[in-house]
């Protein structure tokens, strides 16, 4: 090993990784326990699904930029409120690229 994969530089920094969705609040189309994969970057598509942190506090949602430029975050359950990225410091962690529901597995392209 080097230092700089100790370090966290490593090529697994940028390989695509899974995580398990926990709650609703991204249902219908990302049911609780279903398996993401999210390929890191840190750029977003409009619109798309991320892994983004805002103020230190990692979500999952859509993110969506209107004509004006005003950016959010959308949780499609509307039982949750949207999160306004304005004044706020975030970071893009990953694009979601594919969703594994009971084995069927949907992929997910961005322009």
């Amino acid at each position: 090993m080097t230092d700089s994969i100790l370090e966290g530089t490593g090529c697994a920094l940028h390989e695509p990784f899974a995580l398990r969705v926990l709650g609703d609040e991204m249902e219908p189309e990302f049911p609780d326990g279903c398996i993401i994969i999210i390929e890191p970057n840190d750029h977003c598509p409009n619109p798309s699904y991320i892994f983004v942190e805002v103020e230190g506090v990692r979500w999952f949602r859509q993110y969506r930029r209107d004509a004006a430029g005003r950016e959010r975050l959308v949780a499609l359950n509307p039982l949750y409120p949207e999160i306004d990225l304005t004044g706020l410091e975030w970071s893009v962690l990953g694009v979601i690229i594919q969703r594994n529901v009971r084995r069927r597995i949907k992929h997910y392209e961005y322009s």
